[in-house]
């Protein structure tokens, strides 16, 4: 009896959405993928295979069956090996049309991203459908298929969505003697002279020339042929005969001129019917994809592959609904991506990437704001009112009086508070901006209304540096507040612990020793997190289950700028408050770009404030990916500097090696003033609060970013004397490098400066690669793409506003399930 054959298609999908989503073992409605795999190859078809084949099919089933104990690498092999063998195997099983007999497979297997994604309609006689094998379209075939393979590409969605990287303009046909140097163009002419030799310089190379005529002048063009097989008189001949005269040609490529005139370099060429001739080249006269190809992949491979499963468009329906698509003039999904591969024009090409871009964009705001309104409606937190004694009091015990901005910000973090839903507010502000009066505003609240608070912070430094803040404060108000740290001595912790559980201890300041077991509250109502970024996912949450029924206000808080559009696309599940108003008084800090040859007026400056009994700072930059060689720049940089620069002052030093108590003294000494310089690597966190340094000295600033130059430059400047901060340049530091940090001297805003960083650097860079969380995009661009990610938002906000469930539109919310995960793999709901 033959064995029912597999679902080829859906098998290639399953496998391909693995890849994609980073080999995590996705789990289905009722089977995870390797189960689904193990299920599927469990009964090779004996009846079409020989002996070997029959082993390596069972072979791989067994593989697929301890999936989930292998390595990242090993799954990753096992997917890969796998897509190419079914491939194979897909050719030999289907040579006859009536072995075509396919088995749905188990029930809840996790659909890729075509089968739920691209819903079936009814399309033309004729029409590729989108989970076919590439090797089973026509004009493609077994050979190009597989090499089609080494680009990761098996089925018709996946060349579908393999979006080009750039674009050709050949579109704009022109005269001979209009050709202008620099432009992409077509010029049209008659041949009046071809030929084809072997250069006499070099045996290797064979030069095509080919000379065009049209009413308006003439040209000269060439081609470059290497290699033995273009030496064959018989293949120069037959070059010559493609290209006989009087032929009309069209020939596309960019314009430049040589000592010869104007010519076209390495130009595209195609023979036409004749004057008005139909161009029918991929290559030739149009809006010219440009794809990531790898080695043994050409150009036109991809394209005339592309152009073979265009068809397969018509199966695809769009899930975005009519009217969002009418109200931002969107094209059609199926339209827009015929249009990303082959454009009739640029405009065309541009209304394509915009509907791509928008979906990109809009399906992360959607999961966003759907993530953000389903806690609201389904999560219950503690009530805390902003009527209290112990928020007044606090009021008028400060020194000081509070910005503008700090009031709105404390306004809408009370607001929430009193709602029943958690709060999961961000608040960005400036170095010095605040923020630190502005959560003890939100950690009063909960103790006045009888819960505890927690604030956690990514270093001891830090966590040290609110601690202080705090007691200052809290102490007046007769409130204890302890310090929790990996530094914190066992007798401390186990009492912490126990007034913790008691309730008696209302306040803890701490690092991640806030999230380990033994520390339990009695009744957390409220958490803050500074620089929230710096923790992962799964710690936010460990403190956030201590919280009381595991749901309390969360409150964090980031002294880095974020751009409204990395913002929305990090934090689009967030409220965000911006404290973007600096308390008065606060005086400007001089900042100047230097070069080597101004280093002795810098350290002339340093002494100048050290005999005033001001302080400075130090900071080199990271050298390598070496703590070793960081270390030994650090301590080179130490000792010059105490023994040949400044040898009549205190010179410290901090680095990534010393212990936390080795630290803490370095940054108390100079906290106290026994050093008066401070050398410090950007290893450690330079969370140092000393009013009294005015300058900060960065060396080879050119290597940080702008964000994290602001950063360093708002350790100085919080005192009542003037400040300073000298940018050292590299002696090969650019010019591009030395405008950029012009940026720096010309503006004290953060918001600008981390703005005009990303426009410089990108995302990637500004937030640091290796945990970003950015989302890996196809085409969308969060520097060049703003105004579509705002459009986007609002979509995504209409629509969750019209049915926050997506019932209405059930091919929306599949697609917004199978979106996120390709987009995110887990990395931004948190």
């Amino acid at each position: 009896m033959a064995v029912e054959l597999p679902d080829w298609g859906r098998l290639q999908k399953a496998l391909s959405i693995e890849a994609t989503r980073g080999f995590v073992n996705l789990m289905g409605k009722e089977y995870r993928f390797s189960e689904f795999l193990h299920a599927s190859l469990s009964e090779p078809p004996q009846d079409k295979l020989m002996g070997a084949e029959i082993r390596r099919w069972q072979g791989l089933a067994a593989q697929f069956g301890r999936y989930g104990e292998l390595s990242r690498e090993s799954r990753e092999q096992l997917v890969e090996e796998t897509r190419k063998f079914l491939l194979d195997m897909e050719r030999i099983c289907t040579r006859s049309p009536s072995a075509a007999v396919t088995s749905p497979g188990p029930r809840g297997a996790p659909a890729p991203a075509a089968s739920r994604s691209v819903a079936p309609r009814r399309a033309p006689r004729g029409a590729i459908a989108p989970d076919r094998g590439l090797t089973q379209v026509p004009g493609i075939g077994a050979k190009t298929g597989d090499r089609l393979a080494k680009l990761g590409l098996y089925t018709v969605a996946d060349l579908l969505y393999y979006y080009p990287r750039d674009h050709i303009d050949y579109a704009r046909q022109v005269n001979i003697a209009e050709l202008e140097p620099g432009e992409t163009v077509t010029a049209i002419g008659t041949v009046k002279r071809c030929n084809c030799f072997s250069s006499p310089r070099n045996s290797k190379l064979t030069i095509f020339e080919l000379v065009l005529k049209d009413a308006t002048g003439q040209i000269k063009i060439s081609r470059f042929f290497p290699g033995y097989r273009s030496r064959s008189r018989g293949w120069q001949e037959m070059q010559k005969r493609a290209f006989p005269l009087g032929a009309v040609v069209a020939a596309s490529g960019r314009v430049k001129k040589n000592k010869y005139g104007i010519t076209l370099d390495n130009p595209q060429l195609e023979v036409l019917d004749g004057e008005g001739g139909a161009i029918e080249s991929l290559n030739v006269g149009r809006v010219v994809p440009v794809y990531p190809l790898t080695e043994g992949v050409g150009a036109d491979v991809v394209r005339k592959a592309v152009n073979a499963v265009l068809p397969a468009i018509a199966h695809l329906n769009d899930p975005l609904p009519g009217g969002l698509r009418k109200k931002y003039g969107l094209m059609e999904l199926g339209e827009a991506i015929a249009n990303i591969h082959f454009p009739r024009d640029r405009d065309i090409l541009d209304a394509a990437r915009q509907r791509l871009v928008f979906d990109e964009f809009f399906y992360l705001q959607l999961g966003l704001l759907h993530r953000r309104q389903s806690a609201k409606t389904n999560q219950k937190s503690v009530v805390l009112p902003r009527q209290g004694q112990l928020i007044e009091k606090f009021y008028s015990l400060l020194p000081f009086r509070l910005t503008g901005a700090q009031e709105r910000v404390i306004g809408e973090i009370l607001n929430d508070l009193e709602k029943p839903e958690p709060m999961n507010r961000l608040v960005q502000g400036d170095v010095g901006s605040g923020k630190t009066v502005v959560a003890v505003v939100a950690i009063l609240a909960a103790i006045q209304a009888g819960y505890q608070a927690a604030l956690m912070a990514p270093t001891e430094v830090l966590a040290e540096q609110h601690y202080q803040k705090l007691v200052n404060w809290l102490n007046l108000l007769h409130l204890p507040v302890e310090l929790l740290t990996g530094s914190t001595k066992t007798s401390k912790r186990r009492q912490i612990h126990a007034q913790l559980e008691t309730g008696e201890l209302p306040v803890l300041v701490g690092t991640h020793a806030l999230i380990q077991e033994k520390v339990t509250f009695h009744r957390l109502g409220l958490i803050a997190i500074d620089e929230q970024h710096r923790f992962g996912v799964g710690q936010r949450a460990k403190l956030r289950q201590k919280g009381v029924d595991g749901v309390p206000h969360v409150l964090s808080m980031t002294a880095t700028p974020i751009p409204r559009t990395l913002a929305l696309t990090l934090h689009g599940d967030l409220d965000v408050s911006q404290i973007d108003e600096l308390p008065p008084g606060r005086q400007a800090i001089q900042t100047t770009v230097l070069g080597s040859k101004d280093r002795p007026d810098a350290y002339e400056l340093i002494r100048r404030e050290l005999a005033q009994g001001r302080q400075a700072y130090v900071v080199l930059p990271l050298v390598e990916e070496s703590e070793k060689l960081d270390l030994k720049s650090a301590i080179e940089e130490y000792e010059r500097l105490q023994e040949s620069v400044f040898p009549y002052f205190q010179v410290g030093l901090l680095h990534g090696r010393l212990t936390s108590a080795q630290k803490e003294e370095a940054i108390g000494l100079f906290r106290e003033g026994r050093t008066q310089i401070l050398v410090s690597t950007t290893v450690v966190e330079v969370g140092v609060d000393v009013p009294n340094a005015t300058v900060m000295l960065i060396e080879n600033a050119e290597r940080f970013g702008l964000s994290q130059l602001h950063q360093l430059r708002g350790r100085v400047g919080r005192g009542a004397d003037r400040s300073y901060c000298l940018l050292m340049t590299h002696p090969k530091a650019t010019a591009e490098a030395r405008q950029r940090l012009n940026v720096m001297a010309q503006s004290q805003d953060g918001f600008l400066i981390a703005e005009m960083d990303m426009q410089l650097r990108g995302p990637g860079e500004v937030l640091g690669t290796r945990q970003s969380g950015l989302p890996d995009f196809a085409l969308a661009s969060l520097t060049q793409d703003q105004e579509v990610l705002v459009l986007a938002r609002d979509a995504a906000g209409r629509a969750i506003a019209k049915d926050p469930t997506l019932e209405r539109w059930p091919l929306l919310k599949v697609k917004l399930e199978q979106t996120l995960k390709r987009l995110m793999e887990g990395a931004i709901l948190t």
